[in-house]
Order: structure tokens, then C-alpha cells, then sequence
């Protein structure tokens, strides 16, 4: 992400801690999009970002900014991806971490963490003290790194944006970077007026979370059954190859919606963004599959044969 450079806050080159983040495929899902009444679904697979999710974007952005402002110690709070992302970036950076999760935290998550150095707390009460908290929103620096998903998109396309961007909610941040990153591409005249519908996706139950980018786009925001994104995420894989975390595959019911309504239309190019890896959602998944010794099969009905 960082051939955006220019456009970022991290004056020096110096300071800049990149993995390989960005510049993640945009990847067509003939199957997927033939399924739902899509004539031209494409999915931004940010699963194969560092640590398998868009939080790479955010926290090499911010962990960047923390080496030039001399920052030496930060804390985050997170559900999973945005600690595993923190405590790989504060590695490169040599910078301490501590990441306070969910004591119901993705497995994966939690080894990441260790595995990188960070001193984890699960299930407690986040405690600052002299600690950089670089939890959302409480800091400037994130958004800055995930407004280059929209450079990408534009550019991936030929600086021509899609009629629909489906993205998986969470605290917002994600949509308002997009939004952020399509109008400084206007200011610089790389793109026109033109904007997708920004629609935002959250499985039932969740708090209902409103954002200007989606009433000013035209979008709306859905919420889908949570039972369902496990077979969905399958669904995706078996279909397109791509295995998405849950959330990700929530944006699929969501268009299928509303192709189905009628608010977007079969030949629309629509965007669907993958946030993470179902790598980091193993233990979701196997929910749906029983692994046998011999001769059994899982619980969607294939054959297990042991080698």
C-alpha cells in the first residue's frame, strides 16, 4: 500500500513498517455471482494481507507513525485481527505491545499475538497508563492506512469506480477510510463525481451502526441471519476458491438480497469486500465438518478416505 506513500501521513521513509500490505487481488466470482443474479461480481480479497486481514492496512499505517512520532509502547483492544495485526507490526517496529482480547478470542488470534511478542490479557479491562492506545477510534493513523482499499479499487479498474461496495461493518472505520480515500482521489482528479453505493453488512443482533458515507452514497445497510455466514463462507470456497472469513461472506447474502429486491440491478459491477481469511475462523468452520478414520463421512455428505 505504501506506492501510496505520497497521500499517507509518514513524511520519512525511515519510519515506514511495511510487510507486503495492499495492493490485495480483486478477484471475479463467476460461480458465486451466476448463483446470486450478479452478471459482474469481483471480491477484494484483503484475507491475503499480512496476518490474513484488512488490519494491515491500518496498523502498518499507524505503527509507522508511531516510530516517527518516537513512540515505544502501545495497547489495543480487539476482537482478534486488529490485535494479531498490531502485535506483528509492533514487532517489525520494535515497539512493545500489549493487546487486550476477548477471553472467546479465534484461537488463531491468540497465537499470533504470542507468537509476536505482545503481552495479551483475555477478557480484561483495558488499562492505559502511559500506553499509545491505538484502539478505534481513539487515534488518527488507522483510517489514513485503510483508505487505500478505495485507492486500490479505483485503480484495479481502471480509475473507474463500481456501482456497489459491499463491506462487512464492524466499527465503521473501513467504509469512512473507502469514503475518505474516494475523495481525495477526486480532489487530485484521478477519478470524477461518480460514487458506488456503499452498503454496509452486520449479522443480526449487532448494534445498528449509521454512516453518512452510506446515506450520502445511496447505500444502506443490511443485516443478515448470523446462523447462516458459516455455509455461506463455504458456499464462497466451494464455489470461487476463495475462503473468506465469516463476515466476508456475509456481503454475499446481502447482495443476493438485494438483487432479489431489486435495489441493485443484475448488471451492476459490485464489489464485495473480503476483510480477513476463514484461516482465522477454523474453529467456525469445523462446526461444519467431522473428520472420520476410515471410510465416514463429514456433515455435508463427502466421502473421507484416509491416505
Amino acid at each position: 500500500m505504501w506506492r501510496y506513500a505520497p497521500a499517507l501521513p509518514v513524511q520519512h521513509e525511515a519510519s515506514i513498517i511495511s510487510l507486503g500490505e495492499g495492493m490485495t487481488p480483486l478477484l471475479p466470482a463467476r460461480r458465486t455471482g451466476k448463483r446470486i443474479g450478479a452478471a459482474d461480481l469481483l471480491i477484494k480479497d484483503d484475507g491475503l494481507n499480512p496476518t490474513g486481514s484488512y488490519k494491515a492496512r491500518g496498523l502498518s499505517c499507524a505503527i509507522s507513525m508511531c516510530v516517527e512520532l518516537g513512540i515505544s509502547k502501545v495497547i489495543i483492544s480487539s476482537r482478534g485481527n486488529a490485535g494479531s495485526a498490531l502485535a506483528a507490526y509492533a514487532a517489525a517496529a520494535g515497539i512493545e505491545a500489549r493487546i487486550f482480547l476477548p477471553a472467546d478470542v479465534p484461537h488463531a488470534n491468540f497465537v499470533e499475538c504470542k507468537a509476536f511478542g505482545a503481552q495479551v490479557v483475555l477478557g480484561g479491562k483495558k488499562v492505559e497508563d502511559d500506553w499509545f492506545d491505538l484502539t478505534t477510534p481513539n487515534e488518527p493513523y488507522r483510517i489514513e492506512g485503510k483508505k487505500t482499499a478505495g485507492f486500490e479499487i479505483a485503480e484495479q479498474l481502471g480509475w473507474e469506480l463500481p456501482d456497489a461496495i459491499f463491506y462487512p461493518t464492524g466499527s465503521g472505520l473501513g467504509i469512512i477510510g473507502m469514503w475518505k480515500g474516494f475523495a481525495e482521489l477526486e480532489a487530485l482528479g484521478w477519478i470524477g463525481s461518480k460514487r458506488p453505493k456503499m452498503i454496509g453488512v452486520q449479522p443480526e443482533g449487532r448494534q445498528p451502526v449509521e454512516l453518512k458515507a452510506v446515506l450520502e452514497s445511496g447505500g444502506t445497510m443490511v443485516s443478515v441471519p448470523g446462523e447462516h455466514l458459516i455455509d455461506a463462507g463455504i458456499r464462497l470456497a466451494g464455489d470461487d476458491g476463495i475462503f473468506g472469513e465469516p463476515d466476508g461472506a456475509a456481503c454475499v447474502l446481502a447482495a443476493e438480497r438485494l438483487l432479489r429486491e431489486g435495489f441493485l440491478k443484475s448488471e451492476d459491477k459490485i464489489v464485495i469486500y473480503n476483510t480477513g481469511s476463514g484461516l482465522k475462523h477454523c474453529e467456525a468452520y469445523s462446526t461444519r465438518f467431522a473428520r472420520a478414520a476410515s471410510g465416514e463421512t463429514d456433515k455435508l455428505g463427502g466421502l473421507i478416505t484416509p491416505r
